[in-house]
């Protein structure tokens, strides 16, 4: 007999937190103080976009500002 590994539910994790910002440079600490990570500064390159590396919040490009 053969197991497989169960399939994850589609709902089994939260999407990450999307943050919308003006800058292509952005700096997160996850948020709540003490409780969040060391603070980390991203570049939004060409793409317009990042994910933090500690909390996966995605940092998005909003408006002409490029």
């Amino acid at each position: 007999m053969t197991q497989t590994a169960p399939t994850p539910s589609p709902t089994a994790f939260p999407p990450p937190e999307t943050i919308h910002v003006t800058d292509h440079r952005v700096a997160c600490d996850g948020g709540g103080g003490a409780l969040g990570h060391p603070r980390v500064f991203l570049e939004l390159g060409e793409a317009g976009q990042a994910t933090c590396p500690y909390c996966d919040r995605l940092f998005v490009l909003d408006g002409e500002r490029h």
